[in-house]
Order: C-alpha cells, then structure tokens, then sequence
C-alpha cells in the first residue's frame, strides 16, 4: 500500500484543525469579549505543548495505528487504552456534528433561509456529512487528495481575512475587558476551553502513523509545523474579526468571516469568503470522517472494541466503523440542534473537547511512563513538557461547564460499561 509523506500528513494536521473552529468561535467568544485573546494565547500554548508530546510519542513507537489510544495501551495497559479510544471515537464524532453545523452557518449567506429554518439546517448538515462518510469509503490517497485541495483552497480566503484584515481594524474594538458576568479567571477558563476546540487535530498525524513514509520523523514534524501553521493563522484572523465587527454585532454572527469581508470589501467578497469557509469546513469533515474510522479499527485489532469496527471494504477503508460513527454524530446533530446556531455549535465545541481531554492527558501520562522506560534518556525536558500539558488538561476540563461535564461522565460511564460487556473480549 502507498504511504503517503510530509506535505499529505501536514495537511490532514491543518486541514482537521482549521475548519469549524476558526468560522464560528468569533462569535461564540463575543459574549466574553477582548479577554477571549488571552484564551487564545493560552490555547495555543497548550496545544504546543501537546504537539510536542505527540512528536516524541510517535518518535519512540512510529509504527503504530490509532495515535493517542496505540500509545496508552502500550505504555498504560488495555483498560486506559480503552478509554483513549472510546473518549477520542466520543469527540470525533460529537467534532463532526459541530463542523456540519458551521457549514450551515456559512451556506446560510447564499441561502438565509436555512439558519431560519431546524428542519432545513440539520437536512443540509446531514447531507454533508453522508456525503464526507462516502468519500472516505474510497481509498485513502483519494482521502489525502481531497484534503490537500481543500486544505490549499480554504487557507486562501483565511489568510486574505488575517494579513489584509488588520489594515482596516478599529482599535476601539480591541481591548482585554471581560463583557460577560462571569469572573476574569472564569472568562479565561471558558474561553481557553472553547478554543482550545480549535486546535483538534493537532494529534492526527499519529493516527496514521503506519501508513506514513518515514513516520519516526515525519509524523512528529508535521504536526509541530501545522499546529504552528494553525496558531498563527487564528490569532491573525481573531485579531482581525474582533477589531472590524462590533462585539455586539458579532454575538449575533452565524458566518464572522463573511460579515467581515463585507466591512472592507463589499458584498461581492461576502459570498468568496463564505465560498472559502465553507470549504474549510469541508475539509476538516473529510479528514475527521477519515480518523473516526481509524481509532475503532486500531481498537477492535486488539479486542476492545467489538471486531466489526474492524472490517474493511475493498478499497482498505474502515468502512462499517464510518458509517456507526457518522449515525452517530447525526443523532447529535439532530437532538441537539437549537434555534440560535451558535449555541448548539458551542455545546458541541465543548463536549467535543472534554471527550477528548482524557486522551490527551493519558497521552500525556504515556510519554513520562515511557521516557523513563527508556535507558540512557537524554530528554528529560520532555517529562517536564508532559507534567505542563497534564496540568492544562485538566485546567480545561473545568472550563466545559456542569451540564457538558455531566454528558461527558455519562458517555464515559457508557464506555466503561461496554468495556465490562463480554463481547468486548481481550485481557482485563
């Protein structure tokens, strides 16, 4: 099988983080106002940080497939691997019905009636989501195709907004205060948890670390290069929406980028910008319809996950394992659909990342319990790195909020219930 390089695993890093994230935070972070930088600020670092973790764990174990689960069943046992994958597989599939609802949002601007209207908004989000579930029934150096295209395409508008936006930025929209009623330090959690959404994906490359060339090397730089990629981008364009929309106007956006482009362009640029949002998002759904098959697979190899997660079609393709995920995600996408987009994208945002804050944090686990597995190690720097990113995780898991924490228990307790069910099989 044709493994696929640098610029293919650089581009499903950056591609799966800059999508729904970027298009609609700028309006969900509204309702905090200026102090939402310092979120971002604080975001960012936690993601290095984590890429940074990712980068030596795929150094150590290259050869692996399902990234963060592979490396805590080998450093933690089945039970903790079980939970990676089952939190991850919760977060993709909760990440997919977000990026199908900021779709919406951005198709909204050539058909209004569709942010008006639940019934014509889930209906469009399914239909791209089924769609995204075919194309990755193909195989996967069409997928990669895909995601090169819409990774190049999409970052144009994106970088337009970011380096031609600061030019007609009103300063009297920039400011750190805190419009909520909350507390600054609780403005600042919320606010780096809500970003942090933003930068998932930064952990992808490892998912197909096997069918990467070179991976001991590739994987880990590609995804320190595109998380870098990714950070500069959304501080440009965050500084850049804040300071050309009021944040009165913005609280009420469903597509910030293309209300932005009208400010300083017209309405032509409107529609371009919106046209490259949605493509965007398009490309983030593919790569993330690509990993929601991986994990389950990496999972059911090796008996924690029923085996028919690991069943593929004729074209390699993880296809049975898509198509549970994205009936999944459907049913969240339509029992939690709301009449203000922003609030169903935010919802979705923050279970996302809860379910997903576990595996990073058993990764983080994984990397200080398998550094000093190893002799002569000459990166204890890294342990340290580690301990910080722990210590992020669970910062940002009491950022999510009561009612998202309760779901995400109760997901967890689904987990740890199946895990317990004999056909699940495999050593406890």
């Amino acid at each position: 099988m044709k493994k696929i390089g640098f610029w293919s695993s650089t581009a499903l890093v950056t591609g799966n983080m800059i999508g729904s994230g970027i298009f609609l935070l700028p309006a969900t972070l509204a309702y905090y106002g200026g102090i939402s930088l310092l979120g971002w600020v604080c975001s960012s670092i936690g993601a290095l940080l984590l890429a940074a973790v990712y980068k030596q764990l795929s150094k150590l174990h290259p050869q692996t497939l399902g990234g963060p689960y592979a490396f805590t069943k080998i450093a933690l046992g089945n039970f903790m691997g079980f939970l990676v994958a089952w939190g991850y597989w919760v977060s993709i599939w909760c990440t997919n019905a977000a990026i199908a609802v900021a779709f919406v949002g951005y198709l909204g601007v050539f058909f209004p009636a569709l942010t008006k209207s639940p019934v014509w908004a889930i209906g469009a989000g399914l239909s791209v989501l089924w769609f995204f579930t075919w194309v990755n029934s193909l195989q996967l150096k069409n997928v990669a195709w895909v995601q090169r295209l819409t990774t190049v395409l999409k970052l144009i508008p994106i970088f337009l907004i970011g380096f031609i936006g600061i030019w007609y930025i009103d300063f009297g929209n920039l400011n750190l205060i805190n419009r909520s009623s909350e507390s600054n330090f609780a403005a600042l959690t919320a606010t780096t948890t809500l970003t942090l959404f933003a930068y998932l994906g930064l952990e992808s490359a490892t998912i197909t670390s096997a069918k990467v060339k070179n991976a001991a090397k590739t994987v880990g730089q590609a995804g320190l290069f595109g998380t870098s990629i990714t950070i500069i981008t959304y501080i440009l364009c965050s500084v850049a929406i804040m300071g050309i929309i009021p944040p009165e106007t913005l609280l009420l956006s469903t597509a910030p980028f293309a209300d932005a482009a009208f400010v300083f362009w017209g309405l032509s640029s409107k529609y371009i910008v919106a046209a490259g949002a949605m493509l965007a998002t398009l490309g983030a759904l593919n790569g993330w319809i690509l990993i929601q098959g991986q994990i389950p697979m990496a999972a059911a190899h090796d008996q924690l996950f029923p085996k028919f997660f690991k069943k593929k079609n004729k074209n390699g393709a993880p296809q049975q394992g898509i198509i549970v995920s994205s009936i999944l995600a459907s049913i969240v996408l339509m029992f939690r659909y709301s009449d203000r987009l922003v609030d169903t994208f935010a919802y979705m945002m923050n279970l996302s990342t809860l379910s997903v804050l576990t595996p990073f944090l058993l990764s983080a686990l994984s990397l200080i319990v398998l550094q000093n597995q190893t002799k002569n190690n000459p990166h204890r720097g890294l342990t340290v790195i580690a301990v910080l990113a722990m210590f992020f995780c669970v910062w940002v898991i009491f950022g999510t909020g009561l009612e998202v924490l309760l779901s995400g228990l109760l997901l967890l307790l689904v987990g740890v219930l199946l895990y317990g069910l004999k056909n699940f099989g495999g050593p406890r």
